[in-house]
């Protein structure tokens, strides 16, 4: 068996050895072939199982978020009906449902949604219905396995003690915040992760790495920032990080983000 481990997330799925993962812009892929993650495959062994994570900075309940993200995924594939069931995994809650097909069609959907916190994942299960004996056991168990792990080891962590998710570089913070009088007590890090994702990254692990997040201003929020922010405290040493999305007026929670601190 191999382990996928998500680090900015921080769920694991555990899949077989032989079964292929890629990464798909914002969305994992689970296959026994990586031809079975191309939209138009349907050939054999074309089952395949789609996860992907999002933040969910309202902390909006489970059930409107189900009733978005099943209402679209009915209407692209032409689903006759939708019903939905209570669902439980990993410790995070949620809804799942069998998507009812055209009867013509051989193929079989199943999707989930589950809520922890800020963190929402979707899962969406495909298979041609005459191969649901086969495949239908080996994708449940890949999706029983869910585990989030309270932290992620051999993390960098910069000079303040704070962890820095893979792919940060520093950079001068004046290259994010230009009107910086002096940068003395500043840092900043450029990368390309998504603004949701660190968020859920700092405050994991953040607590584990010892420092108390004494405030979370989420983002995407009505709060005027246009930003996230978090105030840390750690045996008498304060910060404040800031993560700051790239681009124009138009950004999301799936934006690319800077992260910039400040010792105060």
């Amino acid at each position: 068996m191999t382990i996928f481990q998500d680090v900015l997330w921080g769920y694991e799925l555990t899949y077989p050895a032989d079964w292929v993962h890629l990464t798909l812009g914002q969305v994992e892929g689970f296959a026994e072939l990586a031809a079975a993650l191309e939209p138009d495959y349907t050939g054999e062994k074309s089952g395949h199982l789609l996860v992907k994570a999002e933040w969910n900075a309202a902390l909006q309940p489970v059930e409107p978020l189900w009733s978005q993200h099943i209402g679209v995924a009915a209407g692209l594939i032409g689903a006759k009906r939708v019903g939905s069931a209570p669902w439980h995994m990993g410790g995070a809650a949620g809804l799942e449902a069998e998507i009812a097909l055209p009867k013509l069609s051989n193929l079989r959907l199943w999707s989930g949604i589950l809520a922890r916190d800020f963190l929402v994942l979707h899962f969406m299960v495909a298979h041609p219905k005459d191969d649901r004996a086969r495949f239908e056991p080996l994708v449940t168990k890949v999706i029983a396995s869910l585990h989030f792990v309270p932290a992620i080891p051999g993390l960098a962590v910069e000079a303040n003690g704070l962890p820095l998710p893979p792919g940060y570089a520093p950079i001068d913070p004046r290259q994010v915040i230009p009107d910086i009088a002096d940068a003395a007590p500043w840092s900043a890090y450029g990368g390309l992760s998504p603004v949701g994702a660190l968020q859920e990254f700092y405050l994991r692990e953040g607590i584990a790495h010892g420092w108390t997040v004494e405030e979370l201003v989420p983002f995407p929020a009505d709060t005027g920032l246009g930003f996230a922010r978090l105030r840390l405290k750690k045996d008498g040493e304060a910060l404040t990080v800031g993560l700051m999305p790239a681009g124009d007026e138009s950004v999301t929670a799936s934006s690319p983000a800077n992260i910039v601190i400040k010792r105060v």
